[in-house]
């Protein structure tokens, strides 16, 4: 799918994607804000920078895992999004990919993950709980800054770079 090929389309709502498809390219369903269903196929091994930015009627997404990377902001700003599943397949969560997800509530990050870029979580209000593993060897600025639900969080020892301004001031921040 093309950069920007569904750019905008407001009463889009659901799209079902055939087994040709490998890319989901930059833009590619940005600003999508009816798109409530998605299923990515099993051949797709790319989503692209801002993909599904602003897609705020998604409440769930399975990515699958054939995809190897996932844009900076790919789902940034998709407020009703509840669920997501990463797959083992992918060994970094770029700059701002779940950024503004306020319906996230938990997240649980696979062995794969090596690094959380920067503002990777920021805003999600909603976020309660989430599971760093000890294959995570740094934390980029701003990852978990304004998670105001998430109260405690344990970082790994295997952590040993953990960027500026990573929690709000309320979170109590746990060392292994």
């Amino acid at each position: 799918i093309k950069n920007g090929a569904f750019k905008n389309c407001k009463g889009l709502t659901s799209i079902t994607m055939g087994n040709s498809v490998t890319i989901i390219g930059d833009n590619s369903f940005r600003g999508c804000f009816s798109l409530k269903s998605i299923t990515i196929p099993k051949s797709v091994t790319s989503i692209g920078y801002n993909a599904f930015y602003n897609c705020s009627s998604i409440t769930s997404i399975t990515i699958p895992n054939s995809v190897k990377s996932l844009g900076d902001y790919a789902f940034d700003s998709c407020s009703s999004l509840k669920n997501i599943t990463i797959p083992n397949s992918i060994t970094s969560l770029g700059n701002g990919v779940f950024c503004n997800c306020k319906g996230l509530t938990s997240v649980t990050i696979p062995n794969s993950i090596t690094s959380l870029g920067e503002g990777v979580f920021y805003g999600c209000k909603g976020l309660t709980s989430i599971t760093i593993p000890n294959s995570v060897k740094s934390i980029g600025h701003m990852a978990f800054l304004g998670c105001s639900g998430l109260t405690n969080i344990k970082i790994p020892n295997s952590v040993r770079d953990i960027g500026m301004n990573v929690f709000d001031d309320h979170t109590k921040v746990y060392r292994e």
